[in-house]
Formats: structure tokens, sequence, C-alpha cells
């Protein structure tokens, strides 16, 4: 990029900030933001503001305590690994990483991003098949990954089918039967640097081309590749810590996975962009331990891991028999809140211990969750707030405001500024498609230009989502459009709403709500509900062994549903149901796979 480029992208950035600090918008309220115009650019700044504050907490050995990472090396490491891959050739490659959460992960997807070439970060639960058409798609030159995917990629390489060059293994000590070890090359890229090869140091970064090549995994299990731009991050970066401010004291605990934008932007780059620490949990079965080592102040997370928090929580406290005076405190608290007094914290030790004892903010996203449970952890004294995004903005568009008055739990959250919103196709009650339109929105689908056109329509992202946005940009999503039940009488039925009153009944673990015609009908649409229950609930009211007796459970449950179809009008009724034991099919992204008709079945 030239030098009259590179002031164009500045004066771009700075006119964000501009307009943001001079925003009359009330819930613009953290006018800290700093102009960015790539993430090489931020991560030398960052690296200049907060060079000894930690970026990275990680155990790196088993009975090891957390190892902490300073901005300072973890720059140093970055520049030596991409100035190794540019030095083995792969300058303007494409190159994959993939695996655990983790530092070397993070610390390659960095070098390859601000310098070296295109990352195509992957979704590590992917099978093989899966792994190697998606190399081949997207041109893939390297893969850097995790120990458990050596073999897998080992195999690609080796058969010739696809345009893989080099291997890096991200835990290996040393290189081994041609396979690079992450360590090695980091060393030797620094060595390569004080020698004064600068080749990774000066490469140019242009902000509008394609640098992220991303594979979403829908629930129709077509993957689309979606082309993001250093900028289209950036201005992500630059707008959402306005709503909801970061610190640099703040530590993030990296739970989700990395290859999803969600956690990568939000959760990876944000807290290096706004001075924090980034805190690798070790599994899922690791988060309650992990969450007591580190003591994180912030959580992303999906819906599923707040509501399995919340319902331990609620567990526990029925256990010890203290419901009565956990609401008593909880009520107390919002009057002597007002006036510094923090009875939550004194009183109700034992649920700030399971997060750690410092945790201050709780997001949710990826998925609808249950307003109820966000007001809980609120009142608890947490902020507790959902957001809304998808991979083709990069993927932030809305997020609510952590002051507590003005949260909206119904809300996915309030429009990022710098970001238009519209809703089109309405139906009588105002609710249509939304589409967002902003600095943010993808570049497009990879060598998909009749998708891409679908979707992008004069600058217009239609986002397939069906909702509402109401006078002071606050979004309401009610369901997908592709999965609109269309009633006998022509009106719509979101199976997400339904399906969330469903998730209100103790009894129903999971469920996914779909048609069929009534038999003996050509016309009539029937709505049916496949459940999942919660066999510890049912256990608890029908005992072990009626809990064993597939019509005691089916006769339970039906007992809630009629409860629940008495609260809704006749063409929302649910008038089937199948009950199965067994997980649903899912995406990795851990949604219920709609169209796969085993879904349905008991």
């Amino acid at each position: 990029m030239s030098a009259t480029q590179n002031r164009s992208a500045m004066e771009q950035a700075e006119a964000t900030i501009a307009a943001l600090n001079q925003s009359k918008d009330k819930y613009v309220v953290y006018k800290e933001s700093r102009p960015i115009t790539d993430l090489k650019q931020m991560l030398k700044t960052s690296t200049s503001m907060y060079a000894d504050n930690t970026a990275f907490m990680q155990r790196f050995e088993k009975n090891q305590p957390y190892e902490s990472i300073t901005y300072r090396q973890a720059m140093e490491d970055i520049n030596g690994l991409g100035t190794a891959l540019m030095m083995h050739g792969l300058s303007g490659k494409r190159i994959a990483v993939i695996g655990e959460n983790c530092y070397q992960w993070a610390t390659s997807y960095l070098a390859v991003v601000c310098g070296t070439g295109i990352v195509v970060p992957l979704d590590k639960e992917l099978g093989m098949a899966e792994l190697k058409q998606l190399v081949i798609e997207a041109e893939v030159s390297a893969v850097l990954f995790t120990k458990k995917f050596e073999d897998t990629f080992y195999m690609m390489k080796e058969s010739g089918d696809t345009p893989l060059e080099m291997l890096v293994n991200l835990n290996a000590e040393t290189e081994e039967g041609g396979i690079f070890a992450w360590k090695q090359l980091v060393e030797e890229g620094k060595a390569m640097v004080k020698k004064g090869i600068r080749i990774f140091l000066d490469a140019k970064i242009d902000p509008e081309a394609m640098s992220v090549l991303l594979f979403t995994s829908g629930t129709t299990g077509i993957a689309k590749g979606v082309m993001l731009s250093h900028r289209n991050i950036c201005e992500d970066l630059m707008s959402a810590p306005t709503i909801l401010k970061v610190h640099t004291w703040d530590i993030f605990f990296s739970v989700l996975p990395l290859h999803h934008t969600y956690e990568c932007t939000c959760g990876f780059l944000m807290p290096l962009y706004k001075g924090a620490a980034i805190a690798y949990c070790e599994g899922l079965k690791y988060i309650v331990k992990n969450l007591q080592e580190v003591k994180p102040t912030m959580i992303l997370a999906v819906p599923l891991i707040l509501e399995s928090l919340y319902k331990n929580i609620m567990k526990n406290i029925r256990k010890s028999g203290k419901e009565g005076l956990v609401k008593k405190v909880m009520t107390a608290n919002k009057v002597t809140s007002k006036v510094g007094l923090d009875l939550n914290r004194k009183l109700l030790k034992d649920i700030y211990a399971v997060f750690g004892g410092r945790m201050r903010v709780l997001i949710s996203g990826g998925a609808a969750i249950d307003p109820a449970i966000l007001q809980f952890f609120n009142d608890l004294g947490f902020i507790a707030v959902q957001g809304y995004g998808l991979t083709e903005c990069a993927p932030m568009a809305a997020l609510n405001p952590d002051r507590h008055k003005e949260m909206r739990n119904a809300s996915v959250g309030h429009l990022l500024p710098g970001m238009e919103v519209k809703i089109v196709d309405k139906d009588e009650d105002g609710i249509g498609e939304i589409c967002l339109k902003g600095p943010n929105v993808m570049l497009g689908y990879y060598n998909m230009p009749e998708e891409t056109e679908k979707v992008l329509k004069d600058g217009w992202f239609h986002t397939g989502d069906q909702g509402y946005v109401d006078e002071e940009n606050f979004i309401y999503i009610t369901g997908r459009k592709k999965n609109v039940i269309i009633a006998a009488n022509g009106k719509n039925v979101f199976p997400e709403e339904l399906e969330y009153l469903l998730s209100k009944i103790p009894y129903v673990a999971e469920s996914m709500v779909w048609s069929k015609t009534e038999e003996g009908s050509s016309n009539d649409t029937l709505i049916a509900a496949t459940i999942k229950p919660d066999m510890e609930e049912v256990e608890a009211v029908l005992g072990k062994e009626k809990a064993e007796d597939p019509a005691e459970v089916e006769a339970l449950l039906w007992k809630e549903v009629d409860r629940l179809n008495e609260t809704l009008p006749l063409f929302k009724k649910i008038k089937k149901i199948n009950v199965r034991r067994e997980d649903f099919e899912k995406t990795t992204g851990k949604k219920i796979k709609r169209f796969v008709e085993s879904n349905k079945e008991k």
C-alpha cells in the first residue's frame, strides 16, 4: 500500500472516531476509542501503549500454573513467526489455522493476517473430508495446527490432492518428518529480525482487501466462505466499546472456539485493542476450575453455557434451602446498591465464587437467550447482556448497553454506531427481514457471486433474520426467514418463538419445532415439536421407575404443552410431540440442524 493509500486509511479511521465522539446517541457513552486502520497497526499501537500489560494467560503444561505473556513478548513472537513464514515463501498465500484455543493459535492468526498473507481459520470439529474440501476450495498453502490434527494434515499433504506446501505443529518443540514446529519458527524468525531482516515488519497492509476467509457452518450444511477485510473488523473494534466499556485491567475468559468471528473479534481482538488480557480455558469440563484460577472479569458465552451456569446455581440454592433468602437479598440490593452498599457481594459470596470472584460482564450471543436468565444475573449485580452479530458483519451489529437501567433483555441490542438498519417485507405486525449496512459488512462470499448477489443489495446485507426495530434502534429478532412456518390461515409461525416457550418448561432440555401436513388434508399445516426431556427434572417429579416409561414421560410433557397451548392462538398451537432421548444432530456451532429428517424423529 502506498503512502497516499496509508494516509487515506488513517483519515478514514479518524473520521470514524470523530463521528463516534460527536455522536448524539445517548447509548454511545464511552468515547475513548482510538483510530486504527488495520490489525497490524492496532497491534503495534497497543504494544507501544500497553507493553508490560499481560496480553495472554495460558497453562502450557498440565500441572503448571497459568503463565502470563506481555504485549511486548507477544509482539516479538508474532514478528518472529511472521518473518519465518515469509522467508519460507508464504508471502501473499492463504494460510489456515486450526485447533484448540491457545496462545499459539492467536499468534499464528496475527502473524498471518498482519503481513504474511490471508488467514483461513478452520473449524476444529470438522472431519477430514470436509477439511480437505475447504483446503482445496480456499487454495490453502500452509496449515498451522494443534497436535491432534498432525496425522490429518500430514495425510492430506502426502495425498498430493491439495495445494498444501507447508505444515506447522503448534505444540511441537522441534521439526520432525517434514512438519515444522511453531516454537522453532518463532525463534528462527526472531534471529532474522535481530539480523535486520524486515520483510514482515515492513509488510504493507491493504485495509480494504480480503485478509480473512471464514467458512460458516449453517444449519443447511452448505459452507460459504465469508471474505472480510481489516477495515471490516477494525470498524467493529472502534464502535462496540462505545456502548460497553472495556478496561485495561479486564481479563477475558476464552471458552468459545476461536475460529468463530464472535470469539475471534470480541474475545480475542477486542481485548488486544483495549490493552486487556485473554485467559484460555483448557476445555469445557475445566470451566469451573479455570474460573477459580484465572479470576476473569469478562466472558463471552452462548446461551447454553449461561443457562447451564444458571441451572446449577439455582439447583444449589434450592438444595441449601436458601431460595427465599437469596430472593430477599437480591430485592433489597436493588435499593441499597443505589447508596453504595452491595448486599449481593457480601451475602451471596458462594454464587460469585462460581465465577472466580471478580466477574463483572457476561455477554451472550450466537442464539436467543431467555431474558429472565439475563435478568437473574443482572439482579445479582453482574452486567449480563446479549448482542447480535453475523460472520458477514465481522461479526458485530448490535449490543446492549452496560448500564442496568438502559438494558433491554428481550432485545439483541442497540444498533452499533456507524451502522444502518432497516426492515423489509414487513407483515401486518411490522415484522420483516432485518437488513444492515455499514463499513463492517463483508466483501462478499468467496467464489460465490450468485450467493453474494442474493444477500448484498445496494450495500444492504439481507441477514435472513426476521424481526423489528424500535424507535431507539434496539433490534428484536423473532426467527429466521428460512425457518418460518406458514399456517393454514396464512399467518407466520416462528419455530424459535415456540422453542423459547418450550424451554421455560423445566422438563424440556431441548426442542425443535417443525411443521407437517395434517393427515387427511392437503392444505392444513400441523405444528409439531420434537422434545429431548431433562431427565433429571423428570425423575424428580415422576421417580426413577416411572421416568423410564416413555408413556409416562410423554404424558408429563403433554400436560405442560397443553398448558402452553392455552396461551397461544389456534394457528400456533402444538398438535404433535415426539419425545427423544438421544441428542439432536447439530452444527459445529451447536445449533440444531432443522432440515435433517432424523431430528424430527423420536
